[in-house]
């Protein structure tokens, strides 16, 4: 095995779970090396895939399917021939691919599923065309959703959030940046982020992308939020930084893209690093409000 093939290995391992890519039980004798791939999601197919003794010289091939997703029928296929476009999208001679392949294929599947179920929507609100009352309100959650899930937002139309980008921070390979911005509700949060992630490519297929809001609302009332995006406990503390910094009617999205080496504990500091860094370059916060107030009492 080469090493640049060990590598991936042990870092698809890490963000997707072990498992992700394992050596297949029935090597040959030959100077490939075949694995198995366990795409992402919970109905995903496993594929087999023949990595040549040159890889990343060379792609890998897609020998077949291993297991097919959950059950449905024509699923294998159908993530079969979404994996070998993505693959061949992605890959660059001398470059390693798994990981943007893996990403690639996630987002595509991800825009299918999105457009069967505005289908699914749009057929059940045929249905229920009939029913006055009832049926209005079921609509306007279903319109809700369907915006989330067809993307028919017009972002080219739209005017760019004011983005205000922390410094990029480089550790072990991984590397951190903020975005922040004002907003006035979750809802304008929500269209920000989105108008984000469709903006820019290599921020939508990064590793994690970390969200927290703060927003005072109308007759006192509060929203607070936060998504982990696959981080455990990364949101949570980026909504305990808004506190203690006592930013209000703000958002921040912090993006990290893995480099292959675990960061440990360390990747929490970083990630509220380039936050606050964000935040006080964008005039909402200094070195933090409540923490000045607990120094001053000392």
């Amino acid at each position: 095995m080469s090493e640049d093939l060990r590598d991936e290995v042990e870092a698809l391992n890490s963000i997707y779970g072990d498992g992700c890519l394992t050596p297949s039980e029935d090597q040959n004798e030959t100077s490939s090396a075949t694995y198995v791939l366990q795409l992402p999601g919970d109905e995903s197919s496993s594929l087999r895939l023949q990595f040549p003794a040159s890889y990343p010289a060379e792609p890998p091939t897609v020998l077949g399917t291993q297991h097919s997703s959950g059950g449905r029928k024509g699923a294998g296929a159908r993530d079969l021939g979404v994996f070998r476009e993505a693959l061949g999208t992605v890959f660059q001679p001398g470059s390693v691919c798994l990981f943007d392949a893996v990403e690639e294929f996630s987002r595509r599947i991800e825009e299918e599923n999105e457009r069967e179920e505005l289908l699914r929507q749009q057929q059940h609100e045929k249905d229920d065309d009939d029913d006055d009352v009832e049926g209005e309100g079921q609509n306007a959650d279903r319109g809700e959703r369907t915006v989330d899930a067809a993307n028919q937002v017009d972002f080219s139309a739209m005017t760019p959030p004011p983005w205000t980008l922390s410094e990029v921070v480089v550790e072990n390979k991984s590397t951190f940046v903020a975005h922040v911005a004002k907003v006035t509700s979750p809802a304008e949060a929500k269209l920000f982020l989105q108008h984000l992630l469709w903006s820019d490519k290599r921020i939508r297929s990064a590793t994690h992308n970390i969200t927290a809001w703060r927003i005072r609302g109308a007759g006192g009332v509060s929203y607070n939020d936060c998504d982990d995006d696959g981080e455990d406990a990364a949101g949570g503390r980026l909504l305990h930084l808004l506190q203690l910094m006592e930013v209000w009617d703000a958002m921040v999205v912090v993006t990290r893209w893995y480099g292959g080496v675990k960061l440990g504990p360390r990747r929490f500091a970083l990630i509220n690093s380039v936050a606050r860094d964000g935040l006080v370059r964008a005039g909402l916060g200094d070195s933090g409000g409540k923490e000045k107030e607990r120094k001053k009492g000392k």
